[in-house]
């Protein structure tokens, strides 16, 4: 099967764009593992919205809110929802005081 040079240029480009989001949830902490998921899925359906006609008005949709997603959300909401059924973080240490005995008031 060969591929004309404007398949490859338009896979090329998809591939691209959808990097752009990626690094949105790579700074929200998630795994690689999800992250590559992610974006092999939001190519495969830019790809098929290109080639196929008749998947464009489900498609087009769902694409949309899957790049724009990232974008709206902060990366640590992100990474809040998706590690929320996972492992917690760990509580923060407690305060440390500092001043000098003489100048405390307790």
């Amino acid at each position: 099967m060969n591929l004309s040079p404007q398949l490859l240029a338009l896979g090329l480009a998809f591939g691209v764009i959808v990097l752009l989001p990626a690094r949105r949830l790579q700074l929200a902490g998630l795994s690689g593992r999800s992250i590559g998921l992610y974006t092999l899925g939001l190519w495969l359906g830019a790809f098929l919205v290109a080639l196929l006609s008749g998947a464009t008005r489900f498609l087009i949709p769902i694409l949309l809110i899957a790049f724009i997603a990232p974008f709206v959300a902060a990366p640590e909401r992100v990474g809040r929802v998706l590690r929320r059924g996972g492992r917690r973080d760990p509580p923060p240490p407690p305060i440390k005081d500092v001043t000098p005995p003489g100048q405390r008031l307790d």
